[in-house]
């Protein structure tokens, strides 16, 4: 049983979102941006760039400084645009900008939630990314989530040949970022379970803050409708 990849992760998508969730922040309004608008993005992209040098294409490598770097990044990206939440909250009551600027800033903190989660997930579960292709199973650190692919290995023959214990299967960036995007829509697990502590506890912290953006669109969409 051997890894999807067994050259390691490709570093190309937790790359990328990185990249996204950079600009999306540096394209925030100016009345929910923390500090400068390119302070944040730049200790992002000095970040990533460490990253990126340890494993340009495939994770294959790792040290303790990079899994710290790696999960400072995602908690970078994550409290600040906690930050800018908070701060667009209170724009609510205020006279800043208009209702259009507000409106597409919680779209995008949206977005970077999903983004910044993922991140953090990716990094913790199971040792990380390059953990999970290169330790033997009974090695690994407990899990922190659960997949699907984890519990199917008794099912039909065409499922059960692509579970963990069939096919050697194990989570990838895209894993995450679903399991992100579906905590942030339906405020709670879907397909994907918590079994920690601190999963249960970072999930909770996700979905609260994607209720709250979402409660800032239903509010500017009764509003715009009472106008």
């Amino acid at each position: 049983m051997t890894p999807r990849t067994a050259g390691g992760e490709n570093r190309l998508p937790p790359a990328a979102a990185v990249v996204v969730a950079i600009v999306v922040y540096a394209l925030l309004p100016s009345s929910v941006l923390l500090t400068n608008r390119l302070i944040i993005p730049a200790v992002e992209v000095l970040l990533l760039v460490a990253l990126v040098v340890t494993n340009p294409r495939r994770m294959t490598r790792e040290t303790r400084w990079s899994r710290w770097v790696s999960a400072a990044l995602a908690a970078v990206v994550i409290l600040t645009n906690l930050g800018a939440l908070a701060l667009l909250v209170t724009e609510l009551t205020g006279s800043g900008p208009s209702g259009t600027e507000l409106l597409v800033a919680a779209m995008q903190i949206w977005l970077t939630n999903v983004i910044g989660f993922a991140l953090l997930y990716w990094e913790l579960d199971r040792g990380g990314p390059v953990a999970r292709r290169s330790e033997k199973r009974a090695e690994l650190p407990d899990a922190d989530w659960r997949f699907s692919q984890d519990e199917n290995d008794g099912t039909v023959v065409e499922v059960s040949r692509t579970s963990s214990k069939a096919s050697g299967w194990v989570p990838i960036f895209v894993d995450y970022l679903y399991l992100s995007l579906t905590n942030s829509s339906a405020f709670s697990p879907t397909d994907t379970m918590p079994l920690t502590s601190r999963a249960k506890v970072l999930m909770g912290v996700q979905a609260t803050a994607a209720l709250l953006t979402s409660l800032v669109l239903v509010a500017f969409a009764v509003g715009s409708l009472g106008g």
